[in-house]
């Protein structure tokens, strides 16, 4: 019998597989605020064990790419409740991932025109972000150079993931998901090659961990560690984060760290597969030894390597992301070995709308794929 397709209970929430629905942002929401078409989206994908969101902001200050809904309004959180209504109407779980971009902005995007903020001034080289350009007009443009946070400024940024978190439980999420991953701010902070503060933040590893596990203490002790989860992207490379020196030593001790804490799951992004390296096998074997906690991968899986994951016992649940854009019924499709659909890149980011979003089919036999 295949594992990918059965239960398996997240804490006290049962999961009715073990398929994850990756978190992928798609620039669909016009006013930064979850409509009906975000609520069709997500239910009809409600047959993966569970959704991870699309990154919500926590603030208009961590806010990097246009019509992102966010959830630090009241609008907002009222948006995000007929979300997660039409997704538990048809049985499926929901987290949402709570996200500050950091120095991935631009100042158009910020409050005032404000400079993005970050661990340190250094800018993410060849990053472009989608924002409103010279003309006034959306587009992808370069990320404006950040200003490095103030040591007393930190708190205020664990505040708003806390009231994002409390926000997300009212809504009806099952949890939320920190954004620690693929070169946003949490990055920002733990990687020593961006990394140059000489406050408690910045220096040893302990010291460019903190930020992170800080929030993760606030939010959980807020709304429960068992509806918190984390994403990491060890030796990620996008948005310009280079190598450091003990590298590998600070995601072990992050690690440590969280095997310490018993989230609900930690999540690892792995970037192999739009063209940074990948993580190691050793690294990962240490990496299991050290978290003994839930695990999620997401990284180019196949519902036969997927399957492999889990027999080998290092992974519990395997994330999936594009191809749920245009396979809303995913899960279904992989049991019964039906094809595959897929999109244009087109449909991937951007636009508005029923095409490209919610317009995907449900398998039928000798129906066309969309394209």
């Amino acid at each position: 019998m295949s594992l990918l397709f059965t239960p398996y209970d997240l804490g006290e929430i049962p999961l009715a597989n073990r398929v994850v629905m990756a978190p992928m942002t798609r620039s669909r929401a016009q006013t930064g605020i979850p409509d009906a078409l975000t609520a069709l989206y997500y239910a009809q994908r409600a047959s993966a064990g569970l959704i991870i969101t699309e990154g919500a902001p926590v603030s208009t200050e961590g806010t990097g790419y246009l019509y992102t809904p966010g959830i630090h309004t009241g609008e907002q959180e009222q948006g995000w409740r007929a979300v997660t209504d039409a997704v538990h109407a048809r049985g499926g779980r929901i987290f949402v991932q709570l996200w500050h971009v950091g120095r991935l902005s631009h100042t158009s995007l910020q409050p005032g025109g404000a400079a993005p903020v970050s661990s340190s001034t250094r800018p993410a080289a060849g990053a472009l972000v989608y924002a409103h350009g010279q003309d006034g007009q959306p587009g992808q443009v370069p990320a404006s150079t950040p200003r490095a946070l103030e040591t007393g400024e930190i708190p205020h940024i664990t505040d708003d993931f806390v009231s994002a978190a409390r926000r997300a439980m009212r809504a009806g999420f099952d949890g939320v998901e920190i954004h620690g991953a693929n070169g946003y701010l949490f990055e920002q902070f733990v990687n020593g090659a961006v990394n140059d503060r000489t406050d408690r933040y910045g220096g040893s590893i302990e010291n460019r961990l903190r930020f992170l596990l800080e929030t993760i203490d606030a939010v959980s002790e807020a709304i429960g560690r068992e509806h918190v989860g984390v994403r990491l992207s060890p030796f990620g490379r996008l948005y310009d984060m280079a190598a450091y020196e003990d590298e590998a030593e600070t995601w072990l001790q992050l690690a440590a760290a969280l095997e310490a804490r018993a989230p609900a799951y930690v999540h690892l992004s792995d970037q192999l597969t739009i063209g940074a390296q990948a993580i190691s096998d050793g690294f990962a074997h240490d990496f299991c030894k050290t978290y003994t906690g839930t695990l999620i991968a997401a990284g180019g899986f196949t519902r036969d390597t997927a399957e492999q994951a889990l027999r080998d016992g290092a992974l519990d649940l395997i994330a999936f992301g594009r191809p749920f854009i245009a396979n809303p019924d995913l899960v279904e499709r992989m049991e019964h070995g039906w094809p595959l659909a897929e999109a244009s890149r087109e449909a991937f980011y951007g636009g508005s709308g029923e095409h490209g979003y919610t317009d995907f089919p449900a398998y039928e036999e000798g129906a066309s794929s969309h394209d």
